[in-house]
């Protein structure tokens, strides 16, 4: 959802597909993990479109395109910036570097002055029980493990 939203409407072309509004905490995060009632290849496809939409947008737009992002301090951007933004997400995520960040003090963010409020113990006691239904609710159903899309080497 994130690079949809910043490839997307950050530059005045929304993604086709309904998203959740930035500000509803209820959903915050939701996009960060898979439910039980989603499988791999839904998964897969669901990041292809965004793939595909987010090409489009970089391809169709001038590096030096402006876009706005509301919530950064300085919120008039060019299309450079949301690139080495999302270069810079993308490797942080997977490389888990997030992860070790977490570990540290339970915050998030790359820094203290941006980083995600602080949440209380209720809250990510509740969120990672809610999460660890869904994975023992896929491990029963094997099913839903089962690849259905291709192999990255063609087969």
């Amino acid at each position: 959802m994130i690079e949809a939203r910043y490839f997307g409407e950050v530059f005045d072309r929304p993604f086709p597909e309904p998203l959740p509004r930035w500000d509803d905490a209820g959903e915050h995060g939701a996009d960060m993990w898979a439910t039980e009632h989603e499988t791999r290849g839904e998964i897969v496809d669901r990041y292809r479109r965004v793939w595909e939409h987010s090409d489009a947008t970089i391809t169709a737009l001038a590096i030096d395109s402006p876009g706005h992002v509301p919530w950064w301090p300085r919120p008039h951007v060019k299309l450079f910036n949301i690139l080495v933004h999302m270069l810079t997400e993308t490797s942080r995520h997977a490389g888990h570097a997030d992860i070790l960040r977490e570990q540290l003090d339970e915050s998030t963010g790359t820094t203290a002055q941006y980083a995600t409020s602080q949440r209380d113990a209720t809250f990510r006691e509740a969120q990672c029980a809610k999460i660890e239904r869904a994975a023992k609710a896929v491990s029963q159903n094997p099913m839903t493990l089962v690849p259905t899309a291709p192999r990255f080497d063609g087969q």
